[in-house]
Parts: structure tokens; C-alpha cells; sequence
């Protein structure tokens, strides 16, 4: 029932249940008086029962005005009062304090509606606290990423000055490094300032059909030839006669397959290297599989690799170093395909990647 309904029937009791009830117990003092007890209607009879008249109808007025009175409170009043609590408590950052209502009128719609935006408040809290944390190890996974090749060229430099590098090969070894160190320095801050693009959905996708099988022939022929120098493999298994044709932006869509790739020869470490694509075509999506013959990843790590900085390899050496950034970019690209990414590996075997993207239907 709506509060206007309520304030009407509320208002229309006060003039009727009085009088109705002032009827009834009208008749029944005058049937008791004059028929039950056989009083005269006129003298001390007649003036006994217009002051039990007075005193019924003030009871019967104050009765009524209280029943109604608490109705009015229990219904709109208390429920006020609950949300103006609430409000306050939500002022002071406290969002654990819940709404409850089952009433059906505007009171309850606005406790329900409350109890909505209270939560929402609770889980941008969530969320702040989440940012805020991911930021700090940000800044950490930034300066401990950046400490490493900064204290080696500053050493470096040191030992130029101090004339450590008295032959020319020396001073190019010196110099070598430097620059390697430098290199590293700015792959980690583009691969940086790529990631921050992406979480703030700043980097523009141009989308158009794409063929995944030419586009993987094309990817397995340059990784074939990478390979061949290392004694190793590239192979795609895919049926030529499928559809394999997403919605995708190509050159992102490179990026990913390089990160992973990438990714599984830095961990490669038996002595004939094989990176193995699969596609398949299934109703509505196309899924890639990347698989190679590394050394796997262990079940603890797997939930984190997607995480950005997070590595399996703890001491940060040189050889799997990285920027610990080239599956999160991978991530973020194929989520703003709306797709969705995966890994499963066993370790000492090899770790596959999988990723969907929604197929193109002809």
C-alpha cells in the first residue's frame, strides 16, 4: 500500500471509527440504563449517560488517535528514522550498516534503493583499497625493476672513470653493457607505459575480420626460422577447411601472440625448443592454444601469471628477468577483445596458453 493510500485511510479512520464506535456504545449505555436496569430517561438516569457518553467518547477518541498514531509510526515514521540512521552512518565510512524493509510502499523502494547504493559505496571501497594496494606494488615492482639496470650502468660508468677500461675492448665491453642496460631500461618503462594505457582504456582498438589461420601460418613460419638456430620447432594443427575468422585488432592481436611466445622460450630449457599452435573452431568462438616444452610452471604460480611484475623466477636474473609485465598486457588485450585467457601447465612438461575470441559467423 502506498503512503498516500495510508495518510487517506488513516485520516478517513479518525472520523470514522469514532463515530461508529460512539454509536455502538451509545446504544449499548442506553440499553443497559434504560432496559437492563430500567432507568428513567429524564433525571439522575439521563445525566449518568451523558457523562458516560463524554467519558466513552474522549476514551474512544484517544484510543483511536493512539492506534493510528503507532500505525502511521511503525509504517512511515520508524522507517524514516532507520534511514536518516543509516545515512549517518555511511557518513561517518561505516558501510556495513544494512537496510532491511519488506514493505511494498515508497519507503520501502527507497530502503531497498538505499541498500543499493550501499553496497556499491562498499564494493568502491573494495575496489579503492584493491587500487591503492596494486598501486603501491606498482611503484615497488617500478623501482626494484629499474634499480637493477641503474646501478649497473652507474657502476659501469664508475669503472669508465676510475680508467678500469684501459684497452679499447675493455672500454666496448663497458660500453656494451651500458647500453644493454639501457635497452632494458626503456623496454621496461614502454612496456610500462603500455600496460597503464590499457588499464585506463586509453589505447584506441581498431577492429576488422581476421583470418586466424593465414595470420598463424604467417606467426609459425618467422617462429620456424627463429628456431631453426636453437634446434628447435614451430607447428601449427589446424584444419584449413574451418572457420578460424574473429573480430579482432590484428596488430594487438601480434603483440599477444608475441608476449606469450616470448614468454614460453625465456623459460625454455631443454635442448630442443618446441612451440606447438592449435586451433580450434567451436560455435561461437575460435580458441588458440600456445603450448610449449619449457619447464612448466608450478600449481602455486599458475593463479598469478597474468598478474602484472609477478614472475615464477623470484631472483629477477638476467636470463628470465623480463619486465614482468608480458602476460598482463596480453590479458588486458584479449579482455578488451571480450575474450577470455588461461593457462594450464605441468611442471617439468610445458605450459599452454589458451585464449578465446568470439568467431565471426559467415
Amino acid at each position: 500500500m502506498t503512503i498516500k493510500k495510508r495518510l487517506i485511510l488513516s485520516n478517513l479512520g479518525m472520523i470514522i471509527i469514532p463515530a461508529v464506535s460512539i454509536l455502538v456504545v451509545d446504544a449499548c449505555l442506553g440499553y443497559l440504563l434504560f432496559v437492563v436496569f430500567k432507568g428513567s430517561p429524564e433525571g439522575e438516569t439521563l445525566k449518568l449517560l451523558i457523562r458516560l457518553r463524554i467519558i466513552a467518547a474522549v476514551m474512544i477518541l484517544i484510543l483511536t488517535n493512539g492506534l493510528l498514531t503507532y500505525s502511521v509510526a511503525k509504517h512511515i515514521l520508524n522507517p524514516i528514522a532507520e534511514l536518516a540512521i543509516a545515512a549517518k552512518k555511511i557518513s561517518e565510512g561505516n558501510f556495513d550498516y544494512r537496510v532491511k524493509s519488506k514493505a511494498n510502499d515508497e519507503l520501502g523502494e527507497l530502503a531497498r534503493t538505499f541498500e543499493t547504493m550501499r553496497r556499491k559505496l562498499k564494493e568502491a571501497q573494495a575496489t579503492q583499497k584493491q587500487y591503492e594496494k596494486n598501486r603501491q606494488e606498482l611503484i615497488a615492482g617500478i623501482s626494484h625493476d629499474l634499480k637493477t639496470p641503474i646501478t649497473t650502468v652507474k657502476g659501469y660508468l664508475k669503472g669508465i672513470q676510475d680508467g678500469l677500461a684501459k684497452t679499447p675492448e675493455k672500454l666496448d665491453q663497458y660500453i656494451h653493457v651500458i647500453q644493454k642496460a639501457v635497452d632494458n631500461m626503456e623496454a621496461l618503462i614502454s612496456e610500462l607505459f603500455l600496460y597503464s594505457k590499457l588499464d585506463l582504456k586509453q589505447i584506441p582498438f581498431h577492429f576488422e575480420q581476421v583470418d586466424l589461420y593465414p595470420f598463424f601460418v604467417d606467426v609459425i613460419e618467422e617462429l620456424s626460422f627463429q628456431l631453426e638456430k636453437e634446434n628447435g620447432t614451430a607447428t601449427l594443427l589446424a584444419d584449413p577447411t574451418q572457420s578460424y575468422i574473429v573480430k579482432a585488432d590484428r596488430e594487438k592481436l601480434k603483440r599477444v601472440v608475441s608476449n606469450i611466445i616470448q614468454n614460453s622460450l625465456k623459460y625454455m630449457d631443454k635442448q630442443e625448443k618446441n612451440i606447438r599452435v592449435r586451433l580450434s573452431s567451436q560455435p561461437n568462438a575460435v580458441m588458440v592454444e600456445i603450448q610449449d616444452n619449457g619447464r612448466g610452471i608450478k600449481q602455486e604460480d599458475l593463479p598469478y601469471i597474468f598478474d602484472r611484475f609477478y614472475r615464477t623466477d623470484p631472483s629477477r636474473n638476467r636470463a628470465t628477468g623480463g619486465s614482468g609485465l608480458g602476460l598482463s598486457i596480453a590479458k588486458k588485450i584479449i579482455e578488451a577483445h571480450r575474450g577470455t585467457i588461461w593457462a594450464e601447465s605441468e611442471w617439468g612438461k610445458g605450459t599452454t596458453i589458451y585464449f578465446k575470441l568470439y568467431r565471426v559467423i559467415p
